[in-house]
């Protein structure tokens, strides 16, 4: 296992699969998920030739759980201490969700030398927080009670998190026992102080200052049938924010798209990394 170390001393776990000498694709993830999230995706590029590298935040999966520092600017910044140590150029960052919001506050705070595309897929920027200048925003209380439900039963919370994360409560839907075993494995092995902080950074941040700083290819990808992070909130807001970008939606697709439409997601991803 792979691990690289912050200046807090914080271990932040990572997964660099493929061709070391390969265009590097980064994938930052949900919460309270882990690198394997990402999975499909992964073995996907890696079998046609790209580098690959998916870190597990600090405070989820097989990361350090440190008490402080579970806040968006530490998360950019561990991500570019990893991305810096690895010594990466041209690298495509992708993000999804909370890692999306992560990916925006890299580039916001560390620029794009490093970078030379990004992919925002059911992303939370530029804020989830309904506020008097963000009135399609979800109220606090949406976000109070995802707090109760982790520090109540974060067992069963993350159990029933998952039906609409895949959108397993729609008529049509097809999502396997183990997809939704594998999500909750996922947030389970992550620390409950870190999980926990995590809820107010990627609801209540700011990231239209981060977005206004993209100056590379975006392609900003949603399912326009999330129940989780709402697309008109979000990504319809994003793509007006990030000169350039490239909206894709989703007809039916819920927020874990990535898997339940995974065929067709990296399908699309592929094409977005190739074009020139």
């Amino acid at each position: 296992m792979s691990f690289y170390t912050t200046q807090d001393g914080t271990r932040i776990y990572y997964k660099d699969w493929g061709d070391k000498g390969a265009t590097p694709v980064t994938f930052s993830h949900g919460w309270p998920l882990t690198a394997d999230a990402w999975d499909a995706q992964m073995v996907f590029l890696g079998e046609r030739g790209y580098r690959v590298i998916a870190h597990d935040r600090r405070g989820h999966g097989r990361s350090s759980q440190p008490w402080n520092g579970n806040h968006m600017d530490t998360y950019a910044d561990d991500l570019a201490g990893l991305m810096d140590s690895l010594a990466l150029q041209g690298a495509v960052m992708v993000g999804h969700s909370t890692g999306g919001g992560e990916v925006a506050r890299y580039i916001g705070r560390h620029g794009t030398k490093r970078v030379s595309k990004a992919v925002l897929l059911g992303a939370v920027p530029p804020l989830m927080l309904k506020t008097a200048a963000n009135p399609g925003g979800l109220p606090i209380e949406v976000f109070d009670g995802i707090r109760a439900g982790v520090t109540a039963d974060r067992s069963q919370f993350f159990k029933d998190l998952t039906i609409p994360f895949y959108g397993a409560n729609r008529p049509d839907a097809k999502v396997s026992q183990g997809l939704r075993d594998s999500f909750w494995l996922q947030g389970m092995a992550g620390g409950h102080k870190g999980l926990l902080d995590c809820i107010k950074q990627f609801s209540e941040t700011d990231f239209t200052e981060d977005l206004k700083k993209f100056d590379v290819p975006t392609l900003i990808a949603h399912g326009d049938d999330d129940q989780i992070v709402p697309i008109g909130a979000s990504a319809m807001l994003a793509a007006k924010l990030v000169k350039g970008a490239t909206l894709k939606v989703y007809p039916g697709a819920s927020h874990g798209l990535a898997s339940t439409h995974a065929d067709q997601f990296n399908a699309d991803l592929l094409a977005f990394i190739q074009q020139p």
